[in-house]
């Protein structure tokens, strides 16, 4: 540029030499020599008027500027090449800087005005070098901190993401932007927004540690509030309006109405049961829905899909009616029941007692699950309250109408333990026939405290029939009836005076006991164990007992071991006088004799309880 201005004032001075000579030859000689400019004859230049020279420094100064180092100065894009911008700074030459810092304004175009920072005023080819980013970064704080105070909206360039959110290039600085910050819906992909220019607000400045936080969602909440009140003062129950699935949960729907939130219950979605509201719908999806209700401040708002369409029961078909057989899908299941859509949002409940003919009640899952196509009878049918109840045993016959002919009292057959009570056993003969056992009847032998010491759920048994009650539907059974009472035979091998060997097996209170076999233990009391040498015998002591109680009806049993020798001795007497009888007879002794014969007998048998003592 230098070089090109030089040239041409070479070429003017040439030009104006040629001219002054043409001129002196066509004057007068001695008014060419008066008037004859001997500087710009020497100087080849011809002289200038001072005052124009002070116009021309006044223009240098108003239009170049100084160019100093480390300056920020404004200049304007001149040209724009592939990977450069030309800059023109009103200095002697333009600046060059590259497209790389302008990637925050991805629109630059010529006659644009930027900021730079006059790095050096001529490189070693002579070139002004320039820099953008520098002078962003220099001028940035200020106008970061005059966005904040002045809430003021800039631009900036989303450059990447980070951890829970994104880098943005603000006026040359690294502002963060919150994840949250982005919009007022949650953000599904972040990656989106990489490479674009948005609109922020400054929310947050760190002068410390040189920290920015900008807000996309601050700018939208604005237009959303302005929208929201709008909105919310238009809002009545039963007005249908158009809204976007904003999130979904486990409980229901969240709808965005243009800047409001509603709340579709999951019970609001559909007439059917659903398991989980992403069965009905999706995000981002549109849809129509009702307000129901909302409070005072219509900040809570209850919404309805299902409203918008008719209720299934209105459309159900008025030829079903009690008695009549449906089908349907099984689709919850309870302890007491389990509900069959036998249509589109119309459910009945089947209680788990109709489920069987069983008296034994179980769980619903004993008998169906979710899912089950089923097949029921209507048992009753309120179409106001839109209730309906079922039963499955009504598609088989009662088993208690033939119950006499199959199940007569004395009749034995088998069955399967069911159930425990504390006073006995319950036994299913059939489905639907279940018949009680005492805990009496279940052994002729054995005392048994609880039916768990004697069988236990799912054994068979064989039972007979006791009593039977048709209308009360009850069945009275026995066990031990089944077989022969054992005590018809005992009553005659342990009848009273008999005398058994055994052992003693435990010494009890008051006594022990004896085991005469797996169904006969005697009882024998503390003072029917002493023996003929005056002592007891003990546990494990084998010896002779006498039976002096029998009672089949009680079971009881009661032995004693003093009563053997006991009555061997009044034998003795008796035999002891019999025999004296019958020596006075053939002697004829006195009376006399025969009393000392006598007292002889009772002072020994006193020795013997003495010594025994």
């Amino acid at each position: 540029m230098a070089e090109e201005k030089t040239t041409v004032e070479v070429e003017e001075t040439t030009e104006a030499t040629q001219e002054t000579k043409v001129e002196a030859q066509a004057q007068d000689p001695k008014e060419f020599l008066e008037n004859f400019d001997w500087d710009k004859y020497e100087q080849g230049i011809e002289r200038v008027d001072d005052s124009k020279l002070k116009e021309f420094e006044n223009l240098v100064a108003e239009n170049f500027v100084d160019t100093a180092d480390e300056e920020v100065v404004q200049g304007t894009v001149v040209y724009l090449t592939e990977r450069e911008a030309i800059i023109d700074i009103n200095a002697k030459s333009e600046g060059v800087i590259s497209l790389n810092e302008f990637r925050y304004n991805p629109d630059l175009k010529v006659g644009d005005k930027v900021e730079v920072l006059i790095d050096i005023r001529e490189d070693k080819s002579g070139q002004l070098v320039l820099s953008h980013r520098k002078a962003r970064t220099i001028m940035a704080w200020d106008r970061v901190n005059a966005a904040h105070d002045k809430e003021e909206i800039v631009s900036g360039f989303v450059k990447c993401r980070t951890k829970g959110g994104m880098i943005v290039d603000v006026f040359g600085i690294e502002a963060f932007l919150p994840g949250s910050q982005i919009d007022v819906k949650p953000i599904r992909d972040y990656d989106q927004y990489v490479n674009k220019t948005m609109e922020f607000k400054v929310v947050k400045i760190n002068h410390e540690f040189k920290n920015v936080v900008v807000s996309h969602k601050a700018l939208i909440e604005a237009d959303i509030e302005e929208q929201k009140k709008e909105i919310i003062g238009q809002l009545e129950k039963g007005q249908v309006l158009e809204g976007v699935v904003k999130n979904i949960t486990s409980y229901g729907v969240f709808i965005d109405l243009g800047g409001v939130d509603g709340l579709v219950h999951i019970t609001d979605l559909s007439w059917s049961r659903i398991n989980h509201p992403n069965e009905v719908v999706e995000l981002d999806q549109k849809l129509n829905v009702v307000i129901l209700d909302f409070d005072e401040n219509k900040s809570r708002i209850q919404l309805g899909l299902k409203q918008l369409e008719k209720h299934p029961w209105d459309a159900l078909s008025e030829d079903i009616k009690i008695g009549d057989k449906v089908k349907g899908k099984v689709v919850v299941i309870a302890d007491y029941g389990a509900f069959i859509e036998v249509a589109e949002g119309v459910e009945g409940l089947i209680h788990v007692s109709e489920m069987s003919w069983s008296t034994h009640l179980r769980s619903a899952q004993d008998f169906v699950k979710v899912g089950d196509e089923v097949e029921a009878v209507v048992l009753t049918l309120d179409r106001e309250d839109r209730k309906m109840s079922l039963g499955i045993k009504q598609l088989t016959p009662d088993p208690w109408t033939d119950i006499t002919s199959k199940y007569p009292v004395g009749s034995k057959h088998k069955g399967i333990v069911r159930n425990f009570t504390n006073f006995g056993v319950f036994v299913e003969l059939e489905e639907g026939i279940d018949g009680l056992i005492y805990i009496s009847d279940l052994s002729w032998t054995k005392k048994i405290k609880h039916p768990s010491e004697f069988v236990t759920v799912g054994d068979t048994l064989e039972v007979e029939v006791l009593e039977l009650d048709v209308e009360g539907r009850k069945l009275s059974l026995g066990h031990k009836q089944t077989t022969e009472n054992p005590w018809d035979k005992y009553e005659t091998e342990f009848a009273l005076d008999t005398v058994h060997k055994g052992t003693i097996s435990e010494i009890v209170d008051k006594g022990a006991t004896i085991e005469f076999n797996e169904d006969i233990v005697a009882f024998v009391p503390s003072r029917h164990l002493e023996k003929e040498d005056g002592k007891k015998l003990v546990k494990g002591e084998e010896a002779e007992f006498k039976i002096i109680e029998f009672n089949k009806e009680f079971k009881r049993v009661v032995a004693s071991h003093t009563a053997i020798f006991r009555e061997e001795e009044q034998r003795n007497v008796k035999a002891a006088v019999k025999k004296a009888a019958a020596s006075a007879d053939e002697a004829k002794p006195t009376i006399g004799d025969a009393n000392e014969a006598l007292q002889a007998l009772k002072d020994k048998m006193e020795a013997n309880d003495k010594k025994k003592k």
